[in-house]
């Protein structure tokens, strides 16, 4: 709890990954991704009760080998590629508040594919939503100048276009305005917001900013890349 604010924790984790099959319990440096949400949860004292959001077996059974809660499993017609984070939050926060008897103000989003978060950066989010009485706050990564919309190129037949025809006057980066992307680290989201502007970013929202090194799961290129950082920096600790 924070300023008598209930907060509850969302890990989803479905099971039909596709790129890295059951991708949010695959191994880095030895702990599947799940347990590194564990790891971070047990350092953070304002979260009241988090929960995993999975359809499958086997990850509710790792989930409670690392003391992750799992009071529910999530039904299949809410374990496709194509449902919502938005889907799966308000079915997991009505249920929680069913079991519990219990109403929760600030609900907390920690996916798995972001095993370098910290506990500072959830602690962040919750404290700013509260504070500033915002609708939902981001964790964001500013965007390297490469992957600005104004370098982006389309294939048309066997032409290459501009994405967007303004990027065709742009001869420095230094043109470019700054540029930032939601980094899956976490959201905070108010109980309002999620069951009646059903939306992730609400009306009023704020970020945290996170200028360090972050590795978002999608793939094996990414698994490999966040275990060499990681090996890298407990070599730093010998």
């Amino acid at each position: 709890m924070y300023k008598g604010k209930k907060v509850l924790a969302i890990i989803p984790a479905r099971g039909g990954s596709k790129a890295i099959k059951q991708k949010n319990i695959v191994k880095l440096a030895g702990i599947p991704l799940i347990g590194y949400v564990s790891q971070v949860l047990n350092k953070i004292n304002i979260i009241d009760f988090s929960l995993v959001s999975t359809d499958s077996e086997k990850i509710s059974n790792i989930s409670m080998k690392y003391n992750l809660n799992v009071p529910f499993k999530r039904p299949k017609s809410l374990s496709g590629d194509k449902i919502s984070d938005i889907d799966v939050m308000c079915h997991a926060l009505k249920k929680i508040e069913k079991i519990k008897k219990s109403k929760f103000d600030v609900i907390v989003l920690l996916q798995p594919t972001s095993p370098l978060r910290r506990y500072s950066d959830v602690v962040k989010v919750i404290k700013k939503l509260v504070d500033y009485k915002l609708d939902s706050v981001w964790t964001v990564s500013k965007t390297d100048p490469k992957f600005h919309p104004l370098k982006q190129l389309v294939l048309k037949k066997s032409s290459l276009l501009y994405y967007d025809k303004l990027g065709k006057d742009i001869i420095a980066r230094q043109q470019l305005s700054d540029l930032y992307h939601r980094n899956g680290v976490a959201y905070a989201i108010t109980r309002e917001c999620l069951l009646k502007q059903k939306k992730l970013l609400g009306k009023k929202n704020g970020f945290i900013i996170i200028k360090r090194f972050l590795a978002n799961i999608d793939n094996q290129d990414d698994l490999d890349l966040a275990e060499f950082y990681i090996k890298k920096e407990n070599e730093k600790k010998i």
